[in-house]
């Protein structure tokens, strides 16, 4: 206030001698400068009288607002005194509360620990269930529950009991109903749901999973085929009674597992360039022995009825051009047995290479079909050491691949070795029988041909 006053005083001096100043500098005679000065004083003493009017009221002013601050500040005082005691009544009253419910709740408070981790523990499990797909709300009841604050009531009490009762009794169930299910293409259809249990589930004959984000049943991109597919059909169709289903035990892991196990086609996919180039020799040596044995069995079954006949031979099987060709020149045989027998042989080696034809080439793919495999495994081996080198780990999946085709190749290569050397060794068999069958008769033959020819008397001497 005293600084405030001293800077007006100081202000209305400057001001005054600035207009005693310019009087000065305006009055032409010491007359004029007189009343200059005089009305000078008479203004001043207005202004003068004007300020300290207006100092007076401001200092009124500001007493009654520091009053009025003074008088505020003692009302926020005795509040905050009530709110004090207030609040230390209230902590009092909390504290009174909580030793009572404390003491009335008793062992509510372990049930009601215990509910919210079997609510939380059964709602991780209907989550994963299959039969959420037909009741849908009960896993957000127990989610709420397993959060919730408060004890629970007697009828959520009941509740989860209820739920976790028909989780039991509908896996043991076998129900069709309606709903909602995602197809393989991702879109969304009504259709009719057969559900064994919590353990399968199948549409059209196509088995399903369960998707736990849209609480719906999904339709395998893969399916069972065979039996396990036929069976899903016959469930579907059944109306009572009892029939074949195939049921998974881990609720549709080993379902999902298998369905991705890859086909005989995949696998031989897999073997890429040199499991094609086994393909082919196998498939080579499989229709040259499946000519050689048709043609082997007809020529048995064509010296089977030549050997009821002997003495009218056809040219329809081997022992019937052997004997044409003996008879042809039994008229003009040698004497000398040794050449009739080297005829009879050249006649029966001219039947050797039809009867042991493919036989080599047999050989050659049940040599070859292992060394191809062990080329595909190099193959293979050469891919994983790529793919470890590539990623800089060891991961099994990068080296499924380069895996897969070194085991491929070796199974495709043992796999067409093995049936085609037993098929050369039964081709083996079956021609020397035949072989053994000419050379017999044949070698009859020229011994009744050769007895024939020799005098009466000599015989009737060597007999005697």
């Amino acid at each position: 206030m005293t600084s405030l006053s001293a800077r007006t005083l100081v202000l209305a001096l400057a001001l005054t001698f600035g207009a005693l100043v310019s009087a000065v500098e305006a009055a032409n005679t010491l007359d004029q400068l007189l009343q200059e000065t005089q009305s000078l004083r008479a203004r001043e003493s207005q202004e003068n009288a004007a300020r300290e009017q207006e100092f007076r009221a401001n200092r009124d002013k500001q007493a009654s607002l520091l009053a009025e601050a003074e008088a505020k500040r003692a009302a926020a005082e005795a509040r905050s005194q009530k709110l004090s005691a207030q609040y230390d009544a209230n902590e009092k009253e909390i504290t009174e509360v909580q030793t009572t419910l404390s003491n009335r709740s008793g062992n509510l408070g372990e049930l009601f620990g215990v509910t919210r981790q079997v609510a939380g523990d059964t709602a991780v499990a209907l989550s994963q269930s299959m039969i959420s797909a037909e009741f849908p709300d009960r896993e957000d009841f127990l989610r709420q529950l397993a959060d919730a604050k408060e004890l629970p009531s007697i009828t959520e009490l009941e509740r989860l009991w209820f739920e976790m009762q028909r989780e039991m009794t509908e896996s043991g169930r076998v129900a069709r109903l309606k709903t909602q299910i995602v197809a393989a293409d991702g879109k969304t259809a009504d259709a009719e749901v057969v559900r064994v249990g919590s353990f399968t589930a199948m549409s059209d004959g196509r088995y399903m999973t369960f998707l736990p984000t849209q609480k719906r049943l999904s339709v395998l991109p893969r399916q069972l085929t065979g039996e396990k597919g036929t069976a899903a059909v016959e469930l579907q169709n059944a109306t009572n009674g009892y029939v074949r289903s195939a049921v998974d035990p881990s609720r549709g892991v080993l379902l999902a597992l298998y369905v991705e196990r890859p086909t005989v086609i995949e696998r031989i996919e897999r073997g890429e360039a040199i499991g094609y180039v086994i393909l082919a020799v196998g498939l080579a040596g499989a229709l040259a022995f499946a000519y050689q044995v048709i043609y082997l069995l007809r020529a048995r079954l064509s010296i089977q009825r030549q050997l009821a006949h002997l003495n009218q031979p056809t040219a329809d099987n081997p022992l019937g051009r052997v004997l044409r060709a003996f008879k042809g020149d039994a008229a003009h045989i040698e004497e000398d047995a040794e050449v009739a027998e080297l005829r009879i042989s050249e006649a029966v080696l001219r039947e050797v290479p039809k009867l042991e034809r493919f036989q080599s080439f047999l050989r050659l793919a049940v040599a070859a079909g292992p060394l191809l495999g062990l080329v595909g495994t190099v193959i293979g081996m050469i891919i994983t050491f790529q793919s470890i080198t590539e990623s800089g780990s060891s991961d099994p999946k990068l080296m499924a691949t380069g895996i897969g085709q070194a085991m491929i190749a070796t199974v495709l290569g043992l796999g067409i070795a093995i049936p085609l050397l037993f098929a050369n060794a039964g081709l083996v068999a079956l021609s020397r029988q035949i072989v053994a069958i000419l050379e017999e008769q044949s070698t009859g033959l020229l011994a009744e041909s050769i007895e024939a020819r020799k005098p009466k008397g000599v015989k009737h001497s060597a007999a005697a």
